[in-house]
């Protein structure tokens, strides 16, 4: 299992067409085969912040996702929204070992 964190820092009026845009991709994600889980979070004290947490059955599967419409999509309509780019952080799953999101 690899678990990618994405922390985006959103424009303050970009904050709903933001979410509207990312709760579309990750619908869209969840059914691929390859995307066990894409969970969408916004920071509670600071609403234009999110985390994206994406976890995957395979070490190939990001990629099969990047070369989704959907995502390519959520790409280029979010991207003049973000106050600074997006930056993410891979993990591997310790535990549980047999995660099965």
């Amino acid at each position: 299992m690899l678990v990618v964190l994405v922390q985006v820092h959103v424009k303050p009026e970009c904050v709903e067409a933001f979410q509207a845009a990312t709760l579309e991709n990750a619908r869209h994600s969840l059914q691929e085969p390859g995307v066990a889980r894409f969970d969408v979070l916004q920071q509670a004290d600071d609403p234009t912040r999110f985390v994206l947490v994406e976890a995957y059955r395979t070490s190939e599967a990001p990629a099969a996702h990047k070369a989704t419409a959907h995502y390519a999509k959520w790409r280029d309509t979010v991207e003049p929204m973000m106050a600074e780019p997006r930056a993410s952080v891979k993990f591997r799953n310790v535990y549980p070992e047999d995660a099965a999101w």
